[in-house]
């Protein structure tokens, strides 16, 4: 495959992301501080990618006034998948936009352009996929595939035995007949599955192929895991030791401690620490005297004089009042009927949350979007939007 394109598969909510999904697909939560799905992009630029399709659905407003028809100086077209029926269902609806063989990604895994070269340089049109690997020793939660020889021999999602699972990154090259298995294979709670179309494929004789990676690949399933997040992003080297935009301000009088990254148009005041491990979105502000750490604060944030943030997600435009204290995890949190016990959050509190300052966050506390939170409150559990909160 030379100068491959690309379909990407964004369409999806991310449910198990709410309340940060309520009002932006999953692909566009902040990694760091850069959408997901542009951390996949810029994968697939990287790796040669010259054209790319994106599968849009839910709030696909947000994904393409983001991007608009080019990114990096790649075309960028954008096809909708008005019902979220599988990610099977989403490729087929970009099959008229393919011309032979090309590369299907997913839009809210971040995976970098080890995975994708290898994908590339692997794949030939004997086989009619290949799939990109990667080395985990527990694949429980997402699709393990077994390996033989090069060869994919068995596609299992969220697999329960001991066999030798390699971890499926979601990164595919598939030649044009592998529309007709995806079509042919038996769809499951009224979805079409991609995975399970390849299984067809597999079944019918056709070869599958298989490459192991040793390349990046990072997935938040929960608000809390785009902490772990930016933490291998750092770790990794693809966000440098201390990253600062030339248009922010940081006070003299300001410690920023590296591994850190702040983004356009921010402010820091005098006397604040932000970092280790913090991110700064576009335009938040840290004013004087408060310390952020292991932190992601998303795009017009502040962070009010004398406040402590640790181990915490926001939303955008959310407003964290003088002296609330927000001292970290581990904590318990309730997602639904579930309760995840010793995370490592602090609070997260999603879009367009306000406290009017001196309020004290339980560790695990999940607050929705638009809620008011007086002054001195003790905020614990979680918060559904829109919710007042009374000291």
């Amino acid at each position: 495959m030379s100068s491959p394109s690309a379909v990407v598969l964004a369409a999806g909510e991310g449910t198990r992301l709410r309340p940060l999904t309520k009002n932006r697909p999953k692909p566009m939560l902040p990694a760091a501080t850069k959408p997901i799905l542009e951390h996949v992009l810029d994968g697939l630029i990287d790796a040669g990618v010259a054209d790319v399709t994106i599968v849009v659905g839910y709030r696909r407003d947000r994904v393409q006034s983001h991007f608009g028809s080019t990114y990096r100086d790649v075309p960028l077209s954008y096809v909708v998948q008005e019902k979220q029926l599988g990610t099977g269902h989403a490729l087929l609806q970009a099959e008229p936009a393919v011309d032979g063989a090309t590369l299907v990604v997913n839009g809210d895994q971040l995976v970098d352009s080890r995975i994708v070269r290898d994908v590339v340089d692997r794949h030939g049109a004997d086989a009619a996929a290949t799939l990109g690997l990667i080395r985990r020793a527990d694949v429980g939660a997402y699709g393990g595939v077994i390996l033989e020889d090069g060869r994919v021999r068995d596609l299992v999602e969220q697999p329960r035995d001991d066999r030798n699972y390699l971890l499926n990154a979601g990164v595919y090259a598939l030649e044009p007949r592998l529309f007709d298995s995806i079509r042919a294979a038996h769809s499951r709670d009224g979805e079409q599955s991609l995975v399970d179309g390849i299984s067809q494929a597999i079944e019918s004789g056709e070869p599958v192929r298989g490459v192991v990676s040793e390349g990046l690949w990072v997935d938040a399933t929960y608000p809390w895991d785009l902490l772990e997040t930016s933490l291998e992003l750092f770790d990794a080297g693809v966000i440098d030791g201390r990253h600062e935009d030339s248009s922010a301000t940081i006070h003299d009088d300001a410690v920023i401690r590296g591994p850190v990254v702040v983004g356009p148009d921010c402010e820091v005041g005098p006397g604040a620490v932000v970092g280790p491990y913090a991110c700064l979105g576009e335009n938040a502000t840290v004013d004087s005297n408060a310390v952020v750490e292991r932190s992601v604060v998303d795009a017009d944030t502040r962070i009010g004089p004398g406040a402590t943030v640790v181990d915490c997600v926001t939303g955008v435009g959310v407003d964290v009042g003088p002296g609330t204290t927000i001292p970290g995890g581990p904590g318990d949190v309730r997602v639904g009927d579930r309760v995840f016990e010793e995370e490592a959050l602090g609070a997260l509190l999603a879009d367009r949350v306000t406290d009017r300052g001196g309020v004290t966050y339980v560790p695990g506390t999940i607050v929705g979007p638009d809620s008011r939170i007086e002054s001195g409150s003790t905020v614990r559990g979680t918060l559904p939007a829109e919710t007042e909160v009374r000291s």
